[in-house]
This record gives structure tokens, sequence and C-alpha cells, in this order.
């Protein structure tokens, strides 16, 4: 099947309110279209061959890369959001291909350590605009990654790029929150293309619930085997009592082990069919990808009893987990750490690689410097650490 034929395809199975390939905004620097794949799988193709995805696999979420193998990165995480958000697009016959693209994409522009290395590097370069991973992410995709003589960044698609700064979840800054519509441009890149009030694509949408899914899914499965959380408290909590209840009815017998993994299978399957539900209930007048656009809130969401019933039990990964102190301690060690390193360049920006020194006439010094610290993984950041204030450290 070649490009043509599949774009006629989607015209057939998706939804009215989907967005199919054929109508996209195209890319900031022309490209002729490719034979086999449509723009959004090209997208998605880019994304997963470039650096900037292949570092996530060495960027945390909760727990630092010290702390052991088995828990998530930011690219396991990724990889999560992408099948959650791929089974809802299907259900609700949207773009899948658009969906992964985005979903791949969406925490390309994370720092080290977490949110707390996002915090630290905000208030280091507040006075230059800030720092934000979405509007990050954007950055990488459009200046930052280099891989093609014609172009800088990837040039993705216009609803790929879209999806990234629109992101939006309890756990970013995001669309809702960031009012990036008042920001005309974030160091050198230019904004104003997205400088409205339209909602995001369905697509799009769909990955930041997925977002959200995957977060307190897979938090409470590393809390748990860490030992930071307990089975006993979460015990207290309905959500979690009638996903247990459920994994009962379905097994008589089953070890401690497996039990946790299925109790957040049924989570997860519990969210998921909830959010179909609810949103194919929000869908049910809307008629085009302009109506989505025009919709004064976002379409794809919980119901309102489900939002209630996940309160406690994200309230518990807040309290329980995330203001832990061996988590605490984490991320003040990370802060100590990266506030350091922007200090040392900061000062003498000669210690900077000469191909991240070449950026600073462009972008300025603190921009710079924040863009090349964002770009590191965690395990790099603590090696650059070592060499620069270990006196004993090859260098």
């Amino acid at each position: 099947m070649n490009r043509k034929e599949y774009q006629d395809l989607e015209s057939k199975i998706l939804a009215p309110y989907a967005f199919k390939s054929a109508i996209s905004r195209g890319r900031k620097s022309n490209e002729s279209e490719d034979n086999y794949r449509t723009c959004f799988q090209r997208d998605r193709d880019r994304i997963v061959h470039s650096t900037a995805f292949r570092r996530l696999e060495y960027k945390t979420q909760v727990f630092f890369i010290h702390e052991g193998d088995y828990y998530r990165t930011r690219l396991t995480h990724s990889l999560e959001v992408a099948q959650i958000a791929r089974s809802i697009a299907r259900v609700l016959s949207l773009n899948s291909d658009l969906v992964e693209a985005i979903a791949l994409g969406h925490d390309i522009g994370h720092t080290p350590f977490g949110h707390s290395g996002e915090e630290t590097l905000n208030s280091l370069v507040s006075d230059v605009g800030g720092f934000d991973h979405n509007l990050q992410g954007l950055r990488v995709v459009d200046l930052l990654e280099l891989r093609y003589p014609d172009f800088d960044g990837l040039n993705l698609t216009w609803e790929a790029r879209e999806g990234f700064l629109k992101h939006s979840t309890r756990y970013d800054n995001g669309y809702d929150n960031l009012n990036f519509k008042d920001k005309k441009s974030y160091g050198s890149l230019d904004l104003s293309d997205f400088y409205n009030q339209e909602q995001p694509t369905l697509e799009a949408q769909v990955v930041n619930i997925a977002d959200e899914i995957a977060y307190d899914s897979h938090d409470l499965d590393d809390g748990i085997t860490s030992g930071l959380i307990s089975i006993s408290d979460l015990k207290k909590i309905d959500l979690w009592k009638e996903a247990e209840k459920k994994v009962k009815e379905h097994y008589s017998s089953i070890s401690a082990c497996f039990k946790k993994h299925q109790v957040i299978r049924f989570l997860i399957d519990m969210d998921i069919k909830d959010l179909i539900k609810s949103s194919l209930k929000n869908l049910n007048s809307v008629q085009s990808v302009e109506d989505v656009r025009a919709s004064t809130k976002r379409l794809i969401g919980f119901s309102a009893s489900m939002q209630e019933r996940r309160g406690p039990l994200r309230e518990f990964l807040y309290q329980d987990l995330y203001h832990h102190y061996r988590v605490v301690r984490m991320s003040d060690k990370a802060k100590r750490i990266l506030t350091e390193l922007f200090n040392v360049y900061y000062k003498k920006p000669t210690q900077l690689p000469n191909v991240i020194q070449h950026r600073i006439k462009k972008e300025g010094l603190k921009r710079t410097i924040s863009d090349y610290i964002a770009s590191m993984t965690d395990s790099f950041a603590a090696d650059e650490y070592r060499k620069l204030f270990n006196p004993l450290e090859v260098v």
C-alpha cells in the first residue's frame, strides 16, 4: 500500500473529527512526500531515530539511574504512553500514527533528573524566559537536533509540533497553565505560528490523558517495588480496593508479585474504559476537526465520577511517593548538581564543548547552557559533575 492508498483508507475508516494526514499544514521546510509513508508515520520514524529520543533511556522519572535498572525511564514511559494512547485512538477511530508521533516525542525536551531538573533550570534562566520541557521539546525538534543538511531540527509536521507544545497534564505546566500564547519566542524559537487559543487535535488530547494514566499506574508499580509505598496503605483507597476485588474474582490464589501487576493492570483497564465512554459522549455532537478546534474545553477526558475517584490515589502518590524523604533527597541532590554545573559554565563558558560555545552568539549564554544541560542524561550530568569538581577525576 502506497501513501496515497493509505490516505484514502484514512478517509474511509477514521472518524470525521479525526485528523487525516492528507490535510496536514505541512512542515516548516518544504520536502517531497514519501512514496509509502504518510507525513505522520514519517514524523514518528524521525523521532525514533533522533539522538534526543535515545537519550531518554537514561533520563529518569522518579527514581534516578543509580537506584536500579528496574524503574521507569523517560524512554520506557514514552513507549508505555504510546501503547495506551494507540489503544484509545483505535477505539475512537482517531489517527493512531499522529497519536504515536506525539506520544513518543512528548517528553523529548525533558531534563536529566526528572521534574527536579526542570524546576532547577527554570529558576536559573528565569530572567531569559525560563525553562519548560514542552517548549524545550519544540526547540529540540525545530532547532537542536542536527541530522539533515537541508534544515535544522527534524522538520516535523505542524500538528506533531503543536501536540508537543500544547501537551498538558497535572505533571506539566502545559497549555492550560503555561500561557505560552503570550510568549512570542523561546530563545530563538519563534512561537508565533502557534499564537492561538484553539484546542489541539483529539490525537494530542488522547496523549495527554494516556500520559496521566501511565504516570499514575507505573509510578505505583515503581513505588511498591522500591518499598517506598506500602500495599497496606493502598488498601485504604477505594479505587485500589475495587481493582483488587476484580483481581480476586479472576484469581483465587495469587502471589504478591503477580497480584501487584494484576491490580495495576485492572486500574489501567478501568481508566481506559471510563475515558473511552466519557469521550464518546463528549464527541456525540462533534462533526469535524474544526468543531474540535473551536470547543471551549478538552473533549477527551474522564467522567466526573472517575475524576473524583482518581483523586485520592493521585493524592496518595503525591504525599507518600513524590514527597517521600528518599525521593526528596534524590531531588535535592539533583538540584545541587545541575545548579553547580550551570554556575561553572556561566562563570567560564570556555569550559563548554566547542560545538556548544558556537551557539552562544545566537542564543545567549544562559539559553545555550540551558540547552546543553537539558540534553544531558542523568549519568552524563553526574559524570560531568565529577570531572569538574573532583580534582582527581580525568577531565
